[in-house]
């Protein structure tokens, strides 16, 4: 429905803001200013004990600081009550004496017929609830009680039955004098290919009504009685009433019930989401038998922030949910996501309640998964990556995927954790020393030798290469893929270094330059702090910036430096823990080993390497410039003698 011009405005001006929330929320009565219109209270969408969510009144507009919710009147009454655009417009409506503006004589046609054939709907509700009461069901009665559902729950979920006869349905209808356009455009029947009257669309099959969230009939769902029917299950066709790609089953009790709290759950079937309701999981919907569509998602986020998946345990229903990730992930915000239930191999949610009670469904909901883990099992499970090629295919896959996150920060927070989870799978393997029963310890120095001064003096020298090897990075983010699984093994000795690297490796590359990124994450303070530090300042690398080749370069030897640092603090950390057991001459070799690949690492390409001698002014003479000059004067007849 379109609102004419000027409604809108007029309808927030005659509301008092404060008024609509302050129906949800009590006033923090010390930090309100009411005379002012600024009021303040716990916000209704999060559960809090202070009071960080805003009114102000004279704008008409609220806002979290907690939860960033925002919005105006029409908004909240839409979130708090669950409800359309326009069913917040009518609500709001009401309670400012409004009326709501007549439609155009098109719109309200169209309206009317819709009117009418929801009628037809019901009517055809009813005839096929009695026909479920007749000797013709008892089949699908048997069938009904051995799924474990009660005369009530019949009554409740409206089930019905239609006959096998091709017309049982048609001739009711029109006994009702319900017009033959009507039944048709309903979808109730089919027209006949052979010039006769039309058939009834659904045939010895239990019938299931769907509704829409006004609580309106718009459709059946039915199951084949035949088990040799090509179609198990057959929806009504597309209607003036039903849009099966923007329909939900159970859509209104579920809106209802979530509002209250409940978790909402999307299952598979109509039976999973009677089953889940019946044993007190009302929040729950399904798809009407294809694939979540991007509206039907869209509706689930207006029923709750972050749905339950809880589909099939079978390859089919791992395999819709991980279809489902491609769908959602362009459409992530900050507060909507998706989690994950996965069920038991071979069983649906209405298995796992028969078979185990509705505490067993509790369970598997606790432990739902988010979505960026079952992101990351289907790009890993069951393959092995085994080389620099396999790991490479896989962070970009997983970047591929990542990129299509719009939002700017919770795809840096995908990346983070997507980070994580690749670290633990591509962490070292814990190296065995022959001769001994334990494993090697990890390269941080133990408890015991930390504030030694070798240690110390080993922490001190590990920052500065540390922070030169960040500084290089961002200075020279082209190189960064080249160093990428260099950087990711590097255990920062400071909470800022990690951070900074743990950003280094999570940002996309996209457009916006990386400094600002990290000013954005981090703020101006993290780079004032790692470019001011000295060591940083007077590396070649920052006298050259445009230089790759030497940052490359510059790289490759601090790597080389750091390894050897946490080397030899690894062993002097060991070889702490076995003074008490193992003093002889194999543990000063090892020491005396690791000393000098440190000292080797630390000999610097930089450094200057040449002998020198003393001339007769006292002058240091480079030895090997000396006798090359001393060979060219005997190339041309000159000795020292004639002078």
């Amino acid at each position: 429905m379109s609102l004419p011009p000027g409604f809108l405005d007029e309808l927030r001006g005659r509301l008092s803001l404060s008024q609509v929330v302050g129906r949800k929320v009590m006033w923090d009565q010390r930090k309100s200013n009411q005379g002012k219109g600024d009021m303040w209270a716990p916000c209704p969408f999060h559960q809090e004990k202070t009071a960080s969510f805003h009114v102000d009144d004279r704008k008409g507009y609220y806002y979290c600081f907690g939860c960033h919710a925002k919005g105006d009147a029409i908004s909240f009454v839409r979130e708090t009550e669950n409800v359309s655009f326009i069913e917040a417009v009518e609500i709001l409506a009401g309670e400012a004496g409004m009326p709501m503006p007549e439609r155009d004589p098109r719109a309200q046609e169209k309206e009317d017929r819709r009117s009418l054939l929801s009628e037809v709907m019901e009517q055809a509700v009813q005839f096929y609830r009695m026909q479920l009461r007749t000797g013709t069901a008892a089949e699908a009665r048997t069938y009904l009680d051995r799924r474990g559902l009660s005369p009530e729950a019949l009554e409740r979920w409206e089930i019905g039955f239609a006959p096998e006869g091709w017309q049982v349905l048609w001739d009711h209808l029109r006994g009702k004098s319900v017009a033959e356009d009507l039944i048709v455009e309903a979808g109730l029947a089919k027209p006949s290919r052979k010039g006769g009257n039309p058939y009834d669309t659904f045939r010895n099959r239990i019938l299931f009504p769907i509704r829409d969230a006004r609580g309106r009939a718009i459709a059946f769902g039915g199951r084949a009685m035949d088990p040799d029917d090509n179609a198990k299950y057959l929806n009504s066709p597309e209607t003036p009433l039903f849009d099966k790609g923007r329909s939900l089953y159970n859509h209104g009790p579920a809106r209802d019930a979530a509002g209250k709290g409940q978790p909402l759950i999307v299952a598979e079937g109509y039976m999973d989401v009677i089953a889940l309701s019946e044993a007190g999981f009302g929040a729950t919907v399904a798809p009407l038998g294809t694939a979540v569509t991007e509206d039907q998602l869209q509706l689930m986020w207006r029923i709750a922030d972050e749905p339950v998946i809880a589909l099939d345990g079978d390859t089919a229903g791992l395999r819709a949910a991980l279809r489902l990730i491609d769908l959602a992930l362009p459409l992530l915000e900050a507060g909507k996501s998706l989690r994950f239930a996965l069920m038991p191999e071979g069983q649906d949610p209405d298995d796992l309640i028969r078979a185990s009670g509705p505490a067993a469904m509790q369970n598997l909901l606790d432990q739902a998964q988010p979505m960026v883990r079952l992101l990351w099992q289907r790009e890993t499970e069951g393959r092995v990556f085994d080389s620099p090629e396999r790991k490479a295919a896989l962070d970009k896959a997983l970047r591929e995927k990542i990129m299509l996150i719009r939002d700017g920060s919770l795809r840096s927070h995908y990346g983070a954790e997507i980070n994580q989870l690749r670290r633990a799978l591509f962490a070292p393997p814990r190296t065995f020393v022959p001769g001994r029963s334990r494993q090697a310890p990890p390269a941080a120095p133990l408890p015991g030798t930390r504030q030694s001064l070798l240690a110390s003096a080993d922490t001190a020298d590990a920052q500065m290469r540390e922070a030169v090897i960040l500084a290089i990075l961002i200075s020279t983010p082209s190189i960064l893929p080249e160093f990428e699984s260099r950087l990711d093994t590097m255990t920062c000795t400071s909470p800022d270094g990690a951070a900074l690297r743990d950003l280094l490796l999570r940002v996309p590359a996209d457009d916006r330059p990386l400094r600002d990124v990290i000013v954005a994450e981090l703020g101006e303070a993290a780079l004032e702090n790692l470019f001011g530090q000295r060591h940083v300042a007077v590396n070649p690398c920052f006298r050259r910036p445009d230089d790759p080749d030497l940052a490359r370069m510059t790289l490759t030897e601090e790597f080389a430096k750091l390894d050897a640092i946490r080397g030899l603090s690894a062993e002097v950390a060991e070889a702490a823990e076995d003074l008490s057991d193992m003093a002889d001459e194999a543990l000063t070799w090892r020491l005396s080993q690791a000393a000098e690949a440190r000292n080797r690492a630390m000999r610097s390409q930089f450094e200057d390497t040449a002998e020198y001698e003393t001339g007769d002014n006292g002058a240091r003479i480079n030895r090997q410039e000396r006798e090359a000059f001393d060979s060219l004067l005997d190339r041309i007849g000159y000795s020292k003698r004639q002078h």
